[in-house]
């Protein structure tokens, strides 16, 4: 078995460092990738993951670090965690500097990293049989909804690129695979989304029982990147039990309905 490696963003928080922690934990070689170089040495420490600081929304910053990735050895697999979401405003009065920050972070982003390492997949997977890029994007990609709307047009932009990708690589093994969770209980999406209300953020999981956890869309990340090499998870689609849709989220306990 080949000591594969992979390329993780947005590794200082949340899902992305979730994922670190469980390709590790897999004996995945892994490159942890974000903005706060304090926040990735301590994970480097615990982990044995190496680390680069890097602003994803700075093409001069992913082109250095496509040259240090390249430098450094072999990339089977990117993993494209980075983005987030600012703000809940209507279309009507949304801040624009809100929304090209959504962009940037989730579309541009993601497009940077594929232009600079599909050469290391490539190579990689000439040389040991397949490479993997997997994308966390959203449910909130799929269905519109109210004050969601500029999340909802970068998730779904950066959706759309997955598709193209998949179609544009056809014919060669390089795996796209896209992971849309719903509710996710994390330290910071929510918070920084409304702005560092930490008591906004917590009412949005209030009385929602068990959602889904960074561990929980990681340990899917892991399986997609396990399972066999002709095997692609196209789409998975991942929610808590109490969350059916988008727009339909049980709080409080969940029972089974008396039975007559």
């Amino acid at each position: 078995m080949v000591n594969r490696r992979a390329v993780v963003t947005g590794a200082s928080s949340g899902i992305g460092e979730a994922t670190v922690r469980a390709l590790r934990a897999r004996g995945w070689g892994v490159v942890g990738v974000a903005r706060r170089a304090s926040r990735l040495a301590a994970l480097s420490e615990e982990t044995g993951a190496s680390t680069i600081a890097c602003d994803l929304t700075d093409p001069d910053a992913v082109a250095a670090l496509v040259g240090e990735l390249e430098a450094s050895g072999p990339v089977h697999a990117l993993v494209q965690v980075a983005g987030g979401a600012r703000g809940t405003d209507r279309v009507e009065n949304a801040s624009t500097d809100d929304w090209q920050w959504m962009y940037d972070a989730n579309v541009l982003a993601s497009q940077r990293l594929v232009a600079g390492l599909l050469p290391l997949l490539r190579r990689a997977a000439a040389a040991d049989g397949h490479a993997d890029t997997v994308f966390v994007t959203s449910t909130a990609a799929q269905v519109a909804y109210a004050g969601g709307g500029g999340y909802n047009a970068a998730k779904a932009a950066q959706s759309m690129l997955v598709h193209a990708l998949r179609l544009e690589l056809n014919g060669e093994p390089i795996r796209v695979a896209e992971i849309a969770p719903g509710m996710v209980h994390t330290e910071e999406f929510t918070l920084n989304r409304l702005g560092g209300d930490a008591v906004a953020a917590e009412a949005v999981y209030s009385g929602v029982e068990a959602p889904l956890r960074a561990e929980d869309v990681a340990d899917v990340i892991a399986y997609a990147l396990d399972a066999p090499g002709h095997v692609n998870l196209d789409l998975i689609t991942m929610r808590p039990v109490a969350q059916s849709a988008n727009h339909l989220l049980a709080r409080g306990p969940l029972r089974v309905r008396p039975i007559d």
